[in-house]
């Protein structure tokens, strides 16, 4: 009876080891990495080390950083006037890189060490225009989320205001028009808006999506504002410094 009670256990417990075979065969499946959340090494371009120097010199202080790409660091162009009317008494860091996308901003507080040895009160984020020709809302959405996140592990006392991608214009829209069209911006920016709005806290992540402040009553966005239907001109700046300086000043107490 032993033997056969020995054999019987032998024989149940070979049954089982295929199924916590497959247990953890299955384990670490899920879904494929979001393209738009791998960090993009930026470690040579010009910028990102003027950044890391002005950290060294510890002369590169500020209460509030902007994270973006060339239509924050657009403010040191078209921007400047707004940019210090609006924001001077915050003493301001533009962290903006012309081209950059989500993985770009991603590397850059990470691995490139760019907010290391600052000590914001707030960051303002404006990123993912760059990713709407390779990469779907919902990735864009989950680039820019991994962005929130690292900036709370690192920097956890600090507020963060997500800012809804701006409007932009499709392909097509001729360069003499005074106008592009409500029907001929591109649709995936709102649809990036709706999931980023859900970033939204209300304790340490605030959304605010300023989109309408550049748009006429018919929903077209006007060449005067951007020129390219893409980059903002002085009056589009002026605008968006107007839009979220008090959202600022809440943040910084």
């Amino acid at each position: 009876m032993n033997r056969l009670f020995a054999a019987s256990c032998v024989l149940a417990l070979g049954l089982l080891v295929p199924a916590y075979a497959e247990d953890d065969k299955d384990k670490g499946k899920g879904e494929k990495p979001n393209p738009a959340a791998q960090k993009t090494n930026l470690e040579k371009h010009g910028r990102h080390k003027l950044f890391l120097k002005r950290n060294e010199e510890n002369n590169y202080k500020g209460n509030v950083i902007f994270l973006g790409d060339s239509i924050t660091e657009g403010w040191e162009g078209s921007g400047k006037k707004a940019w210090k009317e609006y924001f001077g008494e915050f003493e301001p860091v533009n962290l903006g890189i012309s081209g950059d996308r989500t993985g770009g901003v991603l590397w850059r507080i990470s691995d490139g060490k760019e907010i290391e040895k600052l000590k914001p009160k707030a960051a303002v984020i404006m990123i993912g225009t760059n990713n709407m020709s390779s990469h779907s809302a919902e990735q864009i959405a989950g680039g820019v989320k991994a962005i929130v996140e690292e900036l709370k592990k690192q920097k956890p006392d600090m507020k963060i205001l997500v800012l809804g991608i701006f409007p932009r214009a499709g392909k097509g829209i001729a360069k003499e028009a005074k106008m592009a069209k409500a029907d001929e911006l591109n649709t995936k920016v709102p649809a990036t808006n709706k999931i980023l709005s859900k970033l939204d806290d209300g304790k340490t992540v605030f959304y605010k999506d300023i989109s309408k402040e550049f748009l006429d009553k018919g929903g077209n966005l006007p060449k005067e504002i951007m020129p390219d239907y893409l980059h903002l001109s002085a009056k589009g700046y002026d605008i968006w410094g107007k839009a979220i300086k008090g959202d600022l000043e809440k943040l910084t107490k």
